[in-house]
């Protein structure tokens, strides 16, 4: 099946993306339906070829007439030019509308020429909303927020109320140009926080330089990046030394500084210098674009709380249409003195009051704030059902090696078990097993081999290279086996060694000539972050396949509550469902963090995966549903705190918008309120709760 993605350009209402993605879902063809009231964007997948744009617009249009449906890549420099113009003629309407009522009724004119004028009036103000209203009923058999201030509107004119008739369309139509503008500023505040994608790469050829769509860029391609511009591709630098400023993608202030050999990352400015990068990956598999992709697309995923609150929005309307009919036919023959004029105009009060806007923009805009506010300070996460899901979180089991630990090992010691073979030659064999492996031991074993000039590594007669999970690596050379790793993988009998770090041993053929002892430093902020999780009562827990005793003191050195040592995948991933099981009935949830292909199994099986992205490998960010740009453990801090933020946020305008609500309800039930304050209860609290939700973002 082919993805499909388009932008709806003029998406100003949360309810309205439910029933366009509702609508579009009810078709046989089309799966996996989305609309992203956030991002204004509609997502699906079909088989069909022909005609899908179309067809997706014409059911866009017959609910929401004032939508736009254009592809996800086309330019927009229209877009808010048409939107201004619509804004400008809206306000040109009102004031016309009112103008027409206060002449016809507050002039001498008679009262005949005063009902002509309200009329007129209520055409000019509705026109609009009424045929909103129209189309919903006629064509889609559903009633609406529109309907409810049509029906309000023109029934407060037959009880004599044409003043707050007028005025509850007026006040309306502000709310809602309000509402778009503080929609529209909203998604502004987000889109600006990650404006990252460069706009042209300087493509180099001979020697001079064109400006190209990252695009067309190809791997091996040479750039050019000079002084202020973004990288637009990730690469190694060639030539050159510059500071880059890797905020954006990190929420890091410091410059980073790059030269020849560096690997920069695109998305990154640099502030000074020249840099000439070769590049490594096409812009569709770059930094900065999987970064846009994670952000645009995580509120894909909706929370439970978004999700309840668009299918009650479904059955919301009709519910409030009929306790307004039985308002207005009941109460005069159950409270006495009560007449049929008075009870229609609190039953119209109690359809403006129920209006459910406030509710169904709040808590999507909420989330897309808390991602948006997460991937500013370098944490990406890919759902708002996981940013919901992190203020849960009850334990969280970390890896070692990379996670609790730099993952920058350092060779602090070289034995030699044969006298046939000397140091050079153990680094010469390990270099040669290494050089296959993306493992952080073979980064710094390459590392130290660099600092000894062993330059001349015959890798060509390396032959039949595999990674042994969870014991190490062998290869074939000159027809002799080699094997690198633990004492399981080289034969030797488990006995306790002094040496405090990380033993390999090597064997060739059939004797183990020599070993390495490696020492791996723990993240400065390990310690602190162990110390602020069991301040929220979070339990921590380590998994790794290093020896029992080199676990037991890292962990005890950073406080961690629980340890297991010498795990292989699999061990990991069952104690992990052992983990799952036991707290199934419980609803805090389950996090594991890791950055190595081995743990990509437990960080997709977890409730919440935590990777490493700066030192993680791909397949593990792909299993995560939460990536950490700079490696750095306190950052996960930061994503729950976010997360509480977010929700305490979502919590406060649920709870002041059905508060409003029912208590200006109970008001008018005692003819304390009227139409004025019914409008300020549906389109005041919009508002507020729109601008409350901003504060996410600060």
């Amino acid at each position: 099946m082919k993805s499909y993605r388009y932008t709806l350009s003029g998406l100003d209402c949360a309810n309205c993306a439910k029933k366009i993605e509702d609508k579009i879902a009810q078709i046989d063809e089309y799966e996996e339906v989305n609309v992203n009231f956030s991002t204004s964007k509609l997502s699906f997948k079909t088989n069909k070829v022909e005609g899908v744009k179309e067809e997706v617009s014409d059911i866009v249009h017959s609910l929401e007439p004032d939508v736009i449906v254009t592809d996800d890549n086309e330019k927009t420099e229209n877009k808010a030019e048409q939107k201004s113009e619509r804004s400008n003629f809206d306000i040109v309407r009102l004031i016309l509308g009112i103008c027409v009522y206060f002449v016809g009724t507050h002039l001498s004119f008679g009262k005949n020429i005063g009902i002509i004028s309200t009329i007129i009036s209520l055409i000019i103000l509705l026109f609009r909303t009424a045929k909103k209203a129209f189309i919903q009923i006629t064509k889609n058999k559903v009633l609406d927020e529109n309907a409810l201030i049509t029906i309000s509107s023109i029934g407060a004119c037959f009880v004599d109320k044409s003043m707050e008739g007028v005025m509850v369309i007026v006040l309306y139509e502000i709310g809602k140009i309000l509402e778009a503008r503080a929609v529209s500023k909203t998604r502004k505040s987000i889109t600006d926080l990650m404006d990252i994608k460069p706009e042209y790469a300087n493509l180099k050829n001979g020697e001079e330089a064109k400006q190209v769509n990252p695009e067309e860029v190809k791997v091996g391609d040479i750039i050019l990046v000079k002084t202020g511009e973004r990288i637009p591709l990730d690469g190694v630098v060639i030539k050159g030394k510059a500071e880059i400023d890797n905020s954006a993608l990190t929420g890091e202030s410091a410059l980073v500084k790059a030269q020849e050999k560096s690997y920069v990352l695109s998305g990154g400015i640099n502030v000074q210098g020249l840099l000439e990068i070769k590049v490594e990956k096409i812009y569709e598999n770059s930094t900065v674009n999987q970064i846009l992709n994670l952000v645009e697309n995580a509120t894909d995923k909706k929370a439970k709380t978004e999700t309840f609150v668009a299918k009650a929005a479904k059955i919301y309307t009709p519910v409030v249409m009929i306790l307004a009919l039985l308002v207005g036919t009941l109460m005069p023959l159950i409270i006495k003195g009560v007449t049929y004029s008075e009870s229609v105009y609190k039953a119209l009060i109690f359809l403006v009051i129920s209006c459910p806007c406030s509710i169904a923009i709040s808590v999507p805009l909420s989330y897309f704030s808390g991602i948006g506010k997460a991937s500013k300070k370098g944490i990406l996460v890919k759902g708002s059902d996981y940013l919901d899901g992190l203020k849960d979180i009850g334990e969280i089991i970390f890896d070692k090696t990379g996670t609790i630990t730099t993952g920058n090992f350092s060779v602090s010691e070289i034995n030699c078990l044969n006298s046939n073979y000397n140091e050079r030659d153990i680094l010469r064999y390990f270099a040669m097993g290494e050089r296959f492996s993306n493992h952080p031991i073979a980064k710094s074993i390459l590392k130290r081999i660099q600092q000894e000039g062993i330059d001349k590594i015959d890798i060509e007669q390396v032959k039949e290279f595999q990674e042994v999970a969870g014991k190490g690596l062998q290869y074939k050379f000159k027809d002799e086996i080699i094997k690198i790793g633990n004492k399981a993988l080289v034969g030797l009998e488990e006995q306790d060694e002094k040496q405090e770090g990380t033993i390999l041993y090597l064997k060739v053929e059939h004797e183990v000539i020599g070993s390495i002892v490696l020492t791996d430093e723990i993240k400065p902020d390990a310690k602190e972050t162990m110390r602020e999780l069991s301040k929220l009562g979070i339990k921590t827990k380590m998994f790794t396949g290093d020896k029992e005793e080199v676990a037991i003191r890292i962990a005890n050195e950073v406080g961690i509550n629980e340890v297991k040592a010498e795990m292989l995948p699999q061990n990991k991933y069952a104690e992990l469902e052992k983990i799952l099981e036991q707290k199934q009935n419980s609803n805090k949830k389950v996090a594991y963090v890791g950055d190595g292909i081995n743990d990509s199994p437990v960080l997709a099986r977890a409730d919440i995966g935590i990777s490493m992205g700066g030192i993680g490998s791909s397949s593990a960010i792909e299993a995560s549903d939460m990536v950490i740009m700079t490696d750095e453990l306190g950052k996960i801090l930061e994503a729950i705190n976010t997360s509480k933020k977010t929700n305490k946020i979502i919590k406060q305008n649920l709870t002041f918008s059905i508060g409003v609500k029912l208590l200006i309800l109970l008001f008018s039930l005692f003819g304390i309120a009227d139409m004025w304050e019914a409008v300020f209860a549906d389109v005041g609290t919009t508002l507020i709760t729109i601008f409350n939700t901003i504060r996410i973002l600060r």
